[in-house]
């Protein structure tokens, strides 16, 4: 049950960070029409958030594994369309469908871990898709480098669908646990102050990690003039906490875990403003590794412990609410993020310069480190007001 699961599960992470790292060769291709070529991710993101919370609903009357089986086939062919779109547009409907795929795959695939193990075992299963969950944000900047590196940004698309493939091949085997939810979403868990608590953490994750693993290969090749391959070598010490971030969330208290990740988030985001001209890139590891495991220590964590607030007939809603938060909350940061970054670059440039250098061709190194120092600055803020947020919460549960 658990591999069939996490092959399908670990193509979403790949689906936000692998594909970021191909906007320049994108933008190249295709043109550098700044709306257009951010809802090449903002699209993906803003469908997982609004149909996080459809499915959510829906898989509580249809049934967890039918779920996740329409999630898989709609992000195969949503991804087969986007390794063979010859214009944004096309490229951007695509990505919305893999969103919307991508939404079902993980409502699917929580409510069956939450549904089919108990006690330890349950702990263990979310802890296992937590560290696929940093697998995929770990490795993927790497392996999309290599693929953009070997096969063109296409590439990236087509190994999206590959690794769809044996998700949907053999889902027929998992368990299809009975299922009677609601007609309508329940937001009453949102008056929860601890179910509010975790949901908040996601969001701190999304201004502190999320918009840095989004664009910083961007902000590597706009400020350091480096290629795609180099930029996503250079991922690393930010995203292989992700990777062992979940195991070692598990072992310590949930205010604990929470604590420190938004520390770390806050100090990390502070560290990142030494990207500059002239700089030495390994000044970074530090703020990187900070940041990283920021965001890797409650993966997994978070989810097992806000579908343990609600019974089991309703995992799927719960993890729909909780997906909205989440991934709601990536796509306003990122979207954020894009629009702040490319309005501060666009006051000191000329609009065509401006728009070819905030989608990260070198030649501003200087213009781009101002806008990212400021944006760097911005984010620790947002960061330790949602932290303030989620401190008051808990000690209110």
């Amino acid at each position: 049950m658990i591999p069939i699961i996490m092959l399908a599960v670990f193509v979403i992470p790949m689906g936000i960070s692998g594909t970021a790292i191909a906007l320049p060769l994108i933008a190249h291709d295709l043109g550098s029409d700044p709306a257009r070529l951010q809802w090449v991710v903002n699209g993906f993101s803003v469908a997982f958030a609004v149909f996080g919370l459809v499915w959510g609903v829906a898989s509580d009357r249809i049934g967890y594994r039918r779920t996740f089986r329409i999630g898989v086939g709609t992000l195969l062919v949503a991804s087969a369309t986007s390794a063979l779109a010859p214009n944004l547009v096309v490229l951007d409907v695509a990505r919305v469908a893999a969103g919307i795929g991508s939404a079902a795959v993980a409502t699917g695939a929580s409510s069956l871990l939450s549904n089919g193990f108990g006690g330890a075992e349950r702990k263990r299963a979310f802890a296992v898709f937590g560290t696929v969950i940093g697998l995929g944000l770990a490795l993927s900047p790497t392996i999309s480098g290599a693929l953009i590196a070997a096969f063109g940004w296409r590439g990236v698309f087509v190994a999206h669908a590959v690794l769809a493939v044996p998700g949907l091949a053999f889902s027929g085997l998992l368990p299809n646990p009975r299922t009677s939810g609601s007609r309508k979403v329940d937001f009453s868990l949102l008056r929860n102050n601890y179910f509010l608590a975790l949901a908040l953490v996601t969001v701190a994750g999304a201004f502190g990690f999320v918009t840095l693993l989004t664009y910083l290969p961007v902000a590597f090749s706009g400020i350091a003039g480096l290629p795609a391959g180099t930029a996503g070598l250079l991922m690393l010490p930010m995203t292989i906490p992700v990777l062992v971030g979940p195991v070692l969330g598990m072992r310590g208290s949930p205010r604990t875990v929470i604590a420190v990740s938004l520390a770390a988030l806050v100090l990390g985001s502070l560290g990142m403003v030494l990207l500059a001209p002239g700089n030495w890139l390994g000044w970074l590891v530090v703020p990187m590794l900070l940041v990283g495991f920021g965001f890797g220590l409650p993966l997994g964590r978070i989810d097992a412990e806000a579908l343990a607030t609600v019974p089991a007939h309703s995992t799927g809603t719960a993890s729909g609410v909780l997906n909205l938060v989440r991934i709601g909350s990536e796509a306003v940061a990122v979207g954020a993020y894009a629009a702040t970054i490319a309005w501060l670059i666009g006051r000191a440039l000329p609009e065509d310069l401006a728009h070819d250098t905030a989608a990260g061709h070198p030649g501003q190194a200087a213009v781009y480190a101002d806008a990212f120092g400021w944006m760097m600055i911005g984010q620790a803020v947002v960061v330790a007001v949602v932290a303030v947020a989620i401190s008051w919460l808990l000690s209110r549960r």
